[in-house]
């Protein structure tokens, strides 16, 4: 059988695979070539490798979704790149030689092709000889595989395809996130609840007054410690809070109302005397206060003014009586215009949970928890809760104390009056308003006050508090979508790979292909003595190639490895005279279109030489 298997021959060539020793033959068998990357540890432990990685990524992606991210420096360890770069860069780097390597296993494998379709037999030039399965690439590849149902192609060229999608996924999976952290520590409290003992000497007053002005010119808000009205208990930060940490102590606090309203009535203006004018206002408690004032000596003025209103406690004690803000401008048409606020300020004591910002130290929840009891000289003693007006203070024979006081109450009234003239529809717009300057007044006043609550009602004193820390640390978080995609293309990558590569190594295992297949010699000792290159021409086209192939089935040689052609029911009308002129060289009998191959084959037998020897065979 296997005789009338291979001694079918051509009529249109001659081949003289005969002549060619045995590859078996002497002492020394040909090893069978099979490039590093085709060796069983890298066609085997690449695909265990792709599996691996893709395990570990899995994994970690799942990970990172329960915890919240992997903890990473604050601080970027590299100046000269930015973290962005880092983390698309060495996942990228990472993926990379596995995709490289199993690009290049599935470009032997195609490299490979034509061979093992060879070695099957009877295959027409279409899939074997013309076949170029590396000049396709691993996409197109694709759809060749499918033509000749070439399964095992196909399934390696659909990963090594899909091999191109492992670097745009790693360069996209990580990401650095704000994560929130907990953490419970203790801190020490610097101050506890009570009375300055220079109280007196107006230097926390003028301070206050002044950052209150500078808020003005210059948008500050509130400094550590206070916040809208409140005026906590100093405490000591944590250090290395992290980004936008805050902590949360319970502590004690002060809060500062001022109690502003509008006047009961209009303001009235009066002239007294040449260019002296009188301001009358009345509170809505019934209070009226007179206020001299010269409009020739400025168009605009402004000033504060204790109200000693009957029946008042703090009557006797001026520092501790109501006040009124007064205003004054005339307006375009010359007519003049006053406004005027009275308040009346108080103070409160709470054992609170203060928030502050770890970066700043600046308030930004205050929480009251209960009433502070314990005995103190604020809520007790002489000023027995009462609350400093902090703009109106007795007349003092030291002339630096009465400067500050002086500054002190010209320097809140003027933030107040110069924020009426920051309004953006200008000064005018807020006479006009009824609470235009009420509005402004509680608001200018009310920071005041609070600074001033914060220098003068706490004294220094040290306390353990616990404190409950919450700040943002960067995280290392593994994006859930392109984590969980690049982890099932490893793994179907590897799995599908280990079992293309296994069946394909048994495929080539026979396969007798002695050097690399791709060079021009290579292919020369071949097909050097398989007569089908009498038919072709250097400068055959393709379709020419196709044309005079045709009807040939092609296949390797089981005894000497070489690419014979068999002749199946190829007619004479595809040749042409060129190609018939191929027959000569000692095969002049095969100009003779009558004679068949047996006729050839009887010729060979005759000579004693049968197609499947050689005269080196015994």
């Amino acid at each position: 059988m296997d005789s009338e298997r291979f001694s079918k021959g051509s009529e249109r060539f001659r081949e003289s695979t005969h002549l060619i020793p045995s590859a078996t033959s002497g002492n020394k068998k040909p090893r069978r070539y099979e490039p590093l990357a085709m060796k069983w540890p890298v066609v085997l432990g690449t695909p265990l490798m792709l599996i691996a990685l893709g395990m570990a990524l899995e994994v970690g992606t799942v990970v990172s979704s329960r915890r919240g991210g992997f903890r990473v420096p604050p601080n970027n360890a590299l100046d000269i790149v930015s973290p962005q770069f880092l983390l698309s860069f060495f996942p990228t780097i990472l993926v990379a030689p596995f995709a490289f390597m199993w690009r290049e296993l599935d470009w032997n494998l195609r490299w490979f092709q034509p061979y093992i379709v060879l070695w099957k037999g009877r295959s027409p030039a279409e899939e074997s000889l013309l076949l170029d399965y590396i000049a396709l690439g691993p996409f197109l590849s694709l759809f060749r595989a499918l033509k000749y149902k070439h399964r095992i192609l196909f399934w390696s060229s659909l990963t090594a395809t899909a091999t191109y999608m492992f670097q745009p996924l790693a360069g996209s999976i990580f990401q650095i996130r704000q994560k929130n952290q907990i953490e419970y520590a203790n801190v020490t409290s610097t101050k506890a609840i009570g009375l300055v003992q220079d109280v007196d000497q107006l230097n926390a007053f003028v301070a206050a007054a002044g950052f209150a002005e500078a808020a003005v010119f210059h948008n500050l808000s509130d400094p550590p410690f206070v916040r809208g009205g409140w005026a906590t208990a100093e405490f000591t930060f944590l250090k290395n809070p992290g980004l936008n940490g805050t902590m949360q102590v319970n502590t004690t606090g002060i809060q500062t109302a001022t109690n502003c309203s509008n006047p009961a009535e209009k303001p009235a203006l009066a002239q007294i005397s040449g260019n002296l004018f009188s301001l009358t206002s009345k509170s809505i408690d019934g209070c009226t206060l007179n206020v001299t004032y010269d409009p020739t000596a400025s168009g605009v003025q402004y000033g504060v003014r204790d109200v000693p209103c009957p029946g008042n406690a703090a009557s006797a004690e001026i520092s501790l009586r109501p006040v009124m803000f007064w205003y004054f401008h005339n307006k375009t048409d010359g007519t003049p215009e006053a406004k005027t606020v009275f308040c009346s300020p108080s103070i409160k004591t709470f054992n609170v949970r203060a928030s502050a910002n770890l970066n700043n130290g600046a308030l930004y929840d205050v929480v009251k928890l209960s009433d502070y009891v314990p005995e103190n000289n604020v809520t007790g003693g002489t000023l027995n809760g009462q609350a400093f007006n902090g703009v109106v203070f007795p007349e003092n024979p030291n002339p630096f104390i009465q400067a500050r006081a002086v500054a002190t109450g010209s320097g809140v009234s003027g933030a107040i009056f110069r924020l009426a003239s920051q309004s953006k529809d200008g000064l005018q717009a807020v006479f006009d308003l009824p609470n235009g300057f009420l509005d402004l007044s509680s608001t200018v006043y009310t920071q005041h006050l609070s600074l001033v609550a914060k220098s003068i009602y706490f004294v220094n004193a040290e306390n353990t508090l616990p404190a409950e820390m919450t700040s943002l640390i960067p995280v290392l978080w593994v994006d859930p979508l392109p984590g969980h995609a690049l982890a099932l293309f490893l793994i179907l990558t590897g799995i599908i790979g280990f079992v293309v590569q296994f069946l394909h190594t048994r495929e080539r295992r026979k396969l007798l292909v002695a050097a690399p297949p791709g060079s021009i010699a290579a292919i020369v000792s071949l097909t050097s003595r398989s007569g089908f290159g009498e038919l072709l021409y250097p400068y055959d086209d393709a379709a020419t190639l196709e044309r005079k192939l045709e009807g040939l089935r092609f296949r390797l040689d089981r005894r000497t490895g070489a690419i014979v052609a068999d002749d199946y029911g190829t007619e004479r009308a595809h040749m042409g005279p060129d190609d018939a002129m191929l027959s000569l060289l000692g095969q002049g009998h095969m100009r003779d279109t009558t004679t068949s191959s047996s006729s050839h084959l009887a010729y060979q037998a005759a000579a004693g030489y049968p197609p499947w020897k050689t005269p080196y065979d015994p």
